[in-house]
């Protein structure tokens, strides 16, 4: 499975990030692509401990159950609920956010991934260095192929 920690998976990524266009319409959902990439950047900022938010009672109870689903093999489904704080409404410039999230994602690709594993996630709980590359590779995946790159 890719993850933002293998390299290849991460120039891959990247590459797509660089192939949007402003005027890139979406699949599916009801972000524009400026938003999207505004989105994108939450659960690298919680990766690197920019963003802390505190592990919810709903992903205490589902969490794990819910971890192993999204761990799968098959990408992300359509139109999966995001965290409140996730989303984003705002217009926003398509340039600083493009490049704020691969800023952000050469830091996590920079990071040792132990210290981003000693992280909780707020939802899934506790991860291994190996979970938090798959999620953040398929999570970007999920939205790039929303915009068709």
């Amino acid at each position: 499975m890719q993850s933002l920690f293998q390299p290849e998976s991460a120039t891959g990524i990247v590459m797509r990030i660089a192939r949007l266009k402003s005027t890139a319409n979406a699949h599916w959902g009801k972000m524009n692509v400026s938003q999207m990439l505004a989105h994108c950047q939450a659960p690298l900022e919680v990766a690197l401990g920019d963003k802390q938010l505190k592990h919810s009672f709903i992903g205490w109870l589902f969490g794990k159950m819910a971890k192993k689903k999204m761990l799968q093999k098959a990408p992300f489904k359509r139109n999966l609920p995001a965290d409140g704080s996730f989303i984003v409404k705002d217009n926003r410039s398509f340039s600083d956010e493009q490049d704020k999230l691969l800023t952000l994602l050469r830091r996590f690709a920079e990071t040792d991934p132990e210290n981003i594993a000693a992280r909780v996630h707020p939802f899934f709980g506790k991860m291994t260095a190996d979970e938090w590359g798959i999620l953040q590779w398929k999570h970007l995946d999920h939205h790039l192929r929303q915009f068709g790159v």
